[in-house]
């Protein structure tokens, strides 16, 4: 415990600051994590990151993550949905020049790493772009998540949430995290609510970070169950890897986004 809270602090002092201050210096961080987020994945499929397919794959996901303006130099009429389509066909050629060594599997997992990788940080990057302190907003919600669950599933909690993939994972805990979500939107909001968010959709916004944050753990603990591992990486001593540390924020950022554009917030 005492390692994971020093690296979380550490982790913080690194991270806010480059969030505030944004630029060029955010972009490159960004999507120097979404890269390490990759070399995770490799790592976890016992594939050779330094690659062609480990190349590849990363320059797809920063292609995904950094704003438009950053792609200007793609000839006219090219589109990053373009380049997309060329990496996975080149990944499904690679499966038959490979002779199988590299196989369709692999292709589906890289493919799904750059989609999944590089979607979550793009929307983190463009949230940050807009403001520092509505980034606070959404990870305090993540962060009261997680911590509302672990409190009252460690005093209350009973009913297992998904005892194949998450054996310590509670429905009580779950809602308890929901709960502690909404009250730190509702007093967040009065601090700094740029948007005009009214408490209904505060409370929208808190509830759907909440479950979708938990779908996001999920999903990564489901997939380290799957390869084997206990953590994606060891770049954070007591957090595990990026993946680890960014799994609910992966989910939550572009549902951040897709809801204020449902609603025409902006």
């Amino acid at each position: 415990m005492k390692t994971r809270t020093i690296t979380g602090l550490v982790a913080l002092l690194v991270l806010l600051p480059i969030v505030w201050y944004g630029s060029w210096p955010l972009v490159l961080g960004t999507a120097a994590m979404g890269v390490i987020g990759v070399s995770e994945m490799f790592a976890m499929k016992k594939k050779n990151f330094w690659s062609l397919t480990g190349i590849l794959t990363s320059l797809a996901t920063v292609m995904i993550i950094v704003p438009t303006t950053y792609l200007s130099f793609l000839p006219q009429g090219i589109d990053i949905t373009t380049v997309f389509f060329l990496f996975a066909m080149t990944l499904l050629v690679m499966t038959v020049l490979s002779k199988n060594d590299f196989t369709f599997d692999d292709a589906g997992v890289f493919l799904l790493a750059a989609i999944y990788i590089g979607t979550g940080f793009h929307y983190f990057l463009q949230t940050a772009l807009f403001s520092f302190r509505m980034v606070l907003f959404v990870l305090l919600l993540i962060w009261a998540t997680d911590i509302g669950a672990y409190l009252v599933g460690k005093q209350f909690g009973k009913t297992k949430l998904a005892p194949v993939i998450s054996p310590n994972k509670t429905i009580e805990g779950s809602l308890g995290g929901m709960v502690l979500s909404v009250i730190c939107g509702m007093l967040f909001i009065q601090w700094y609510n740029p948007l005009n968010l009214s408490i209904p959709m505060v409370i929208l916004l808190a509830v759907l970070t909440s479950i979708v944050g938990q779908l996001g753990d999920l999903t990564e603990s489901a997939y380290k169950r799957y390869f084997g591992v206990k953590d994606s990486g060891k770049i954070l001593p007591g957090h595990g890897g990026i993946l680890d540390r960014f799994d609910s924020m992966l989910f939550v950022m572009p549902l951040f986004q897709l809801v204020l554009a449902i609603f025409n917030i902006n």
